[in-house]
């Protein structure tokens, strides 16, 4: 569902569904002249009548978001609120869906939480008290239900829960109305459902109300029944896991994740998302009670795992390179330093391309490899690798930051071990002598 479609006969709407579409294509048609001859800050533009300038920027608004040039959208937005303004006046039904869109924008293209929060109040405020008229309450209901979705939405981001679930559940209310009264088919009906209850998903478990999240779970899975949408099955079958292992219920979190396991592979065993649930499996696996029991499926799926993120992302990715690190801790659990060290070795340049040379993620491989290499008596290997490590951790943090002082520790000590001494012995002679 996307309120920033077209409305009736308003040039602005707050809903996407798509009765509601008819009459901005009729002022495409009309405006696409405008649009493309540049005639926006020309003489003939700015006399022409707020009515005919608001259509304009609708269709302006329209056409940025359909090329994803969501700042220019935004923009136009704005100048639509105010427009609608001038044109209706205040307490009306257009300048509150003028609100909403604009709402619905910030939120959506800019992930901007207070903007949003800001003119769904407008929204409300602007909107008609009653109406005789049928069709201009359906209107009304259409508009509070893309507010309070967006509301929902935004007081998630804002970290207001108990405002989010009271707006969800406002929706979900005036969701049932809508299709009683046939505004809304069976299709966006279900789609609207899904977006509520993926909200309070989110709020139960942030409320730790882990039964209450798992039912709106359940309700997400019924409603996909039959509607072969494997990606948002995956997803949900993720939330239940990821529920679960809060509550530490570990053999329920690797049902559901294997439950969506199985649907990604079938699906596409090569895609971004496959990847993301084998890491999942292989980690829940490895920290599971009965390790030696799970070891080999756990090495198998973080293989698995950085096998797809190479094929959708690519080698340089930080998806890619987190999982692999994820992948040598295991490795070095289980006593395979020598193919951990080959591996953390060989993602430096990447890690140098992905993040930079000084960043947080190479001075941490490189400490990995240093602490290796100390443990297997490389101490002339370990030294160089630590020093270079503790170069990095000094700009990033300072000396005296406890990460830097850790690798400091490391690196004075290496330094009173007789292969590091001898070395060092060696070059100052060789300097001296030059």
């Amino acid at each position: 569902m996307d309120d920033s479609q077209a409305g009736t006969d308003s040039p602005v709407s707050s809903t996407g569904f798509s009765e509601n579409r008819r009459t901005t294509t009729r002022h495409r048609d009309v405006f696409t002249g405008l649009c493309s001859s540049g005639l926006r800050f020309s003489k003939d533009f700015l006399m022409m009548p707020p009515e005919e300038k608001l259509k304009y920027f609708t269709i302006n608004a329209q056409d940025s978001e359909d090329k994803q040039r969501f700042d220019a959208c935004i923009q136009d937005l704005v100048r639509c609120v105010a427009l609608t303004r001038l044109v209706y006046g205040e307490r009306h039904l257009k300048l509150a869906q003028a609100h909403a869109r604009l709402a619905k924008a910030y939120l959506q293209f800019k992930g901007w939480g207070l903007q949003a929060q800001e003119h769904v109040i407008k929204a409300r405020d602007h909107l008609p008290v009653c109406s005789s008229c049928r069709d201009e309450k359906l209107d009304v209901l259409l508009c509070l239900l893309s507010v309070n979705l967006t509301e929902g939405a935004a007081s998630l981001l804002t970290d207001n829960l108990e405002e989010a679930d009271s707006s969800l559940l406002k929706a979900e209310q005036i969701v049932e109305e809508l299709h009683q009264q046939d505004v809304i088919n069976q299709e966006e009906k279900r789609e609207t459902r899904l977006e509520i209850s993926s909200g309070l998903y989110r709020v139960y478990r942030r409320q730790n109300r882990p039964e209450e999240a798992l039912n709106q779970c359940k309700k997400s899975l019924q409603l996909l029944k039959d509607c072969n949408q494997p990606e948002k099955t995956c997803a949900i079958y993720k939330d239940m896991a990821a529920t679960e292992q809060d509550r530490g219920h570990m053999d329920r979190a690797i049902e559901h994740l294997s439950k969506a396991h199985a649907i990604a592979m079938s699906h596409n065993p090569e895609g971004l998302q496959g990847a993301q649930i084998s890491h999942s499996l292989a980690m829940i696996l490895s920290t599971a009670a009965e390790p030696h029991h799970n070891d080999a499926a756990a090495g198998q799926y973080f293989k698995q795992s950085l096998s797809a993120y190479r094929s959708s992302v690519g080698l340089q990715d930080p998806a890619f390179l987190t999982a692999q690190d994820d992948f040598c801790r295991f490795l070095l659990i289980n006593g395979q330093q020598e193919k951990c060290m080959e591996i953390q070795r060989a993602s430096l340049d990447s890690k140098r391309a992905a993040f930079g040379d000084l960043s947080v993620e190479v001075a941490d491989t490189l400490q990995l490899i240093g602490s290796v290499e100390m443990t297997e008596g490389q101490m002339n290997q370990a030294h160089r690798t630590m020093t270079k490590c503790l170069k990095i951790q000094s700009l990033l943090h300072g000396p005296q930051h406890k990460k830097a002082k850790a690798v400091q520790r490391a690196v004075d000590m290496l330094e009173r071990t007789t292969e590091v001494v001898e070395r060092q012995q060696r070059q100052a002679r060789r300097k001296k002598k030059v």
